[in-house]
């Protein structure tokens, strides 16, 4: 492998670079956008029960907006909950802009990497090959095994660059589809939230 990645020739650096960085986003990820993390169940059910104990009060509301990301976009509505219905919607979807904003840290860091690994593998190709017709046209092509072992050298970056771009574009796609389904989901308890208190539900599902 050593041997490998000294025949790429300096843009194995960067590229190997890359593969860190996107193995890291891609743990980081996985355990930051967690389901239960991000929209915990039966958490406007919870909120349903305080209101209809009165212990919904200051207190509750703070613990609600630290307790998770679907907590602090309810909390958003929960501030306002004496206030017009349109007062408490657009305080829930400015928080939920926010907090979307939030899910989708470091995907565009991974997108980038899905799309300049590859160049850079490229780069290192040509960079590789510029090289080989230097030789031929000082020395010709007398030795055929040293001109196929030359290409094969150009040719490691070129793989080591779709081979981290390649599974960085996967999760880059599949962490976007997760942060859309969280984002959704949230809007959808935030609304059944604002129903339940406004009494155009009699208590959520």
């Amino acid at each position: 492998m050593f041997e490998m990645i000294k025949a790429g020739g300096w843009l194995m650096l960067p590229i190997l670079l890359c593969s860190v960085a996107a193995v890291a986003i891609i743990c980081e990820r996985f355990w930051s956008l967690q389901r239960k993390r991000n929209c915990p169940e039966n958490l406007v059910a919870q909120v349903w029960h305080w209101a209809k104990s009165g212990q919904l009060d200051a207190n509750r509301i703070a613990s609600l907006r630290t307790s998770s990301p679907l907590g602090r976009v309810l909390a958003s509505g929960l501030v306002n909950l004496r206030q017009d219905r349109t007062i408490m919607k657009e305080g829930i979807e400015e928080t939920g802009r926010h907090v979307a904003h939030e899910l989708e840290r470091f995907l565009t860091a991974l997108g980038t990497i899905a799309v300049v690994t590859p160049l850079l593998g490229l780069l290192g190709t040509v960079i590789g090959m510029i090289d080989i017709f230097s030789v031929i046209a000082s020395k010709g092509v007398g030795n055929p095994t040293l001109l196929a072992d030359g290409i094969s050298k150009a040719l490691i970056t070129t793989v080591a660059g779709m081979t981290v771009a390649i599974p960085a574009l996967f999760f880059h796609r599949f962490f976007n589809r997760r942060v859309d389904e969280l984002v959704v989901t949230m809007e959808q308890e935030a609304l059944k939230m604002v129903e339940v208190l406004h009494g155009e539900r009699e208590r959520p599902e």
